[in-house]
């Protein structure tokens, strides 16, 4: 069986950001299953607001090269979204639109065609970002990607992790891991 090649990331750049936590236990459910796991931080992959006269006149950002090439090197995608105002972050949004755009010679949503996703948020807010979910499972449902239906939103997540970046409340952390796993074992199973 081929191994499963999964990239793990949050659609935030705040250093101390409860879904790099999140998405992180996530990704070590993935590599205990046999994944491959690519740990991305868009921090170090800052992009422009997606601009078409840009794209235009300069081509891709040499940076939404770097991202769209390590999508296409992985099969599936861990996603951590964080919630803003009920939604999509705009940096997810963002790195979303700068990858989906068509280089010469490639397949129309080449990042994203055919790729499999498991989604999961922690907010402070009592719902832990679950309607925001509902928006970014939609976009990448649109645009080609299998996104498992089990996920997991982190209600309260200010006081949910320990000094360690664990979840304190057992339960959490073994489902949270368990989406990771999940992902890396349909993943296989699928290329």
């Amino acid at each position: 069986m081929t191994t499963a090649k999964i990239l793990a990331f949050a659609g935030s750049a705040r250093k101390d950001s409860l879904n790099k936590k999140l998405v992180k236990i996530a990704a070590e459910g993935a590599r205990a299953a046999g994944a491959e796991v690519t740990s991305l931080d868009f921090r170090d992959l800052p992009l422009p607001l997606y601009d078409e006269d840009l794209e235009a006149a300069e081509g891709l950002p040499e940076n939404a090269l770097k991202l769209k090439a390590l999508m296409k090197e992985h099969h599936g995608f861990l996603i951590a979204c964080p919630e803003y105002n009920s939604s999509i972050t705009p940096l997810l949004k963002n790195a979303i639109d700068w990858a989906s755009r068509r280089e010469p010679d490639e397949p129309w949503l080449a990042c994203f065609q055919g790729k499999v996703a498991v989604l999961m948020s922690a907010s402070p807010g009592g719902l832990g970002g679950l309607r925001g979910l509902v928006h970014v499972r939609s976009i990448l449902g649109n645009i080609g990607v299998i996104v498992l239906p089990d996920q997991k939103a982190i209600g309260n997540a200010g006081q949910a992790f320990d000094e360690n970046g664990n979840l304190q409340d057992e339960s959490q952390q073994t489902e949270v891991l368990q989406l990771g796993s999940k992902l890396a074992s349909i993943t296989a199973k699928l290329i």
